[in-house]
């Protein structure tokens, strides 16, 4: 399966409680902090959701 990583560009401050949760559960913990994680359904919703606050680039 293809990878893909995963940065968060924006702060979760002032966002409600899912994104906040979701960010969390890609495995960003803070601005510029990247994770390269397999592009399966279940996290390509999840970046979905938080794509206001991620860069998402192929391996």
């Amino acid at each position: 399966m293809a990878k893909i990583k995963i940065t968060q560009i924006k702060s979760v401050i002032d966002r409600n409680e899912r994104q906040k949760r979701t960010i969390q559960a890609l495995g960003l913990k803070r601005i510029n902090h990247s994770v390269e994680v397999e592009a399966t359904p279940a996290i390509i919703g999840m970046v979905r959701k938080v794509n206001h606050l991620v860069a998402i680039e192929a391996i």
